[in-house]
Order: structure tokens, then sequence, then C-alpha cells
């Protein structure tokens, strides 16, 4: 049984070598639920690592991963959407085609569909193939596929990457509003600014562990960049 107190993803002392290189080392990571949690690290930090670990895509060599307070389990992808190097995309179908093809993959009403759609702002594209499709509306796709099961856990592998400045406030206010309406999303990003404005907490990767996990807010006092460089040694 889960309360409002039980972490919405946690994962305990992940460790994971490859070809002899420890990419994660003893990670520990709490989410809470609700809240848009971001994190960040240099590349090859071990983020995207982490992301897969989550979804039973990589094993790990050493660590436990919770979901809504239960051990992970193939069962814990139903509460979970994800969006990692994006969906695979249909170019000469609709957005509508493209999430129908997704929602009969995952086992979902046709119902669903025109839900998810009108969400992230595409139902006005009708039978425009994806092929033709900016950056951005293809980000809005992604999402859109996310959310066929309804989950209450969304985890987005740097959902800005590619867009123009419109199209990331207008993710931005998606994102924000999926965690008004109760959500947890998790995203790892690299644009610094667009944290600021988007995560409630923050989890900071150096060489595979956790340096600073809580409230963006007491971890910088209002300049995010200056803080990170320290946190990851970039700067004294």
């Amino acid at each position: 049984m889960t309360t409002a107190t039980t972490p919405a993803l946690a994962c305990t002392g992940l460790t994971k070598f490859y070809d002899g290189n420890r990419v994660l080392d003893g990670l520990d990571l709490t989410v809470r639920p609700g809240r848009v949690y971001a994190l960040l690290g240099r590349n090859g930090a071990g983020k995207s690592t982490t992301f897969k670990i989550i979804l039973g895509l990589l094993h790990a060599d050493a660590g436990t991963v919770e979901v809504l307070g239960q051990p992970w389990t193939r069962g814990s992808l139903a509460h979970i959407g994800a969006s990692v190097d994006g969906p695979a995309y249909y170019p000469h179908l609709s957005a509508a085609d493209n999430v129908r093809v997704h929602a009969r993959l995952v086992g979902t009403t046709d119902g669903r569909i025109d839900d998810v759609v009108s969400m992230v702002g595409l139902q006005g594209t009708g039978r425009k193939r994806v092929a033709s499709f900016s950056t951005g509306m293809k980000a809005r796709l992604a999402l859109a596929i996310a959310l066929l099961t309804d989950p209450p856990i969304l985890l987005l592998d740097e959902p800005q990457n590619g867009l123009d400045p419109e199209g990331i406030i207008e993710l931005r206010r998606l994102i924000r509003e999926l965690a008004a309406r109760g959500r947890t999303v998790i995203i790892s990003s690299h644009q610094l600014g667009e944290v600021t404005h988007l995560a409630d907490d923050i989890g900071v990767l150096v060489s595979g562990r956790m340096v600073y996990e809580g409230a963006l807010t007491d971890f910088s006092d209002g300049d995010l960049e200056q803080a990170y460089l320290r946190a990851t040694g970039a700067v004294a």
C-alpha cells in the first residue's frame, strides 16, 4: 500500500559496469510523488544508464529499484510512461495513427488516443504525416505516447532537445500541468536555464554517484549554473 510519503521512485545502491568501467557507483535516488525531478550531470555521468535500469532495459550489477513503494518487477512498467531516445515513429502516418499503433501494443482503448493527442496539442494536425512535423511536434508526440496508459510516473530523457524557444515553453507548461494533476515527472536535462523554470527537485550525478539531491531552491541561491559547476568540480 502506498501513502503520500511513499516515494514514487527509489533507487538504492545502483552499480553498473561497462567493459570493466564503473558507470554507476552505488547510486541512491529518491523521487517524491507529484514533483518534477531533474537529473543533472555531464555526458557519461550515468543519467541514461539510470533511466534504462529503471525501465528494465539494462540490469544493474548491484542495487535495487522500487516503484510506488514496491520492488521493481516487469509489472512495474505499467506505472511508468517513458520517452528515452524517442519512440519509434512511423513517418508516413499521422500523429493519431502513430498513437493508435502504440495503443494496440499496450492494450489501450481507442478512446484514450484522442485524449492524449489533444492533451499535447496535436489535435489539429489531422492527416498530416509525422515526417513533416517539426522537432517540437515530434516531442509532443513522444509525450502523447508516454501518456497512453495514464501512468502516475513519467520518465523523459532530454525532452527539450532540438526544441525552439516556443517549443520549450510549451513543453514546460505541459510538464508542469501534469505534475499539478498529481503525476511524478522525472527528466534528464543539460539545459540548466530551463531546469530553473521546470524542476521542483534535482539530483546531480558525478561519475555515477549522487553528489546532491533535494529541492532546487536549496541547491542554488539563484545561480544554478555556478552551483552546478561547483558541484561537478568544474570550478573551485
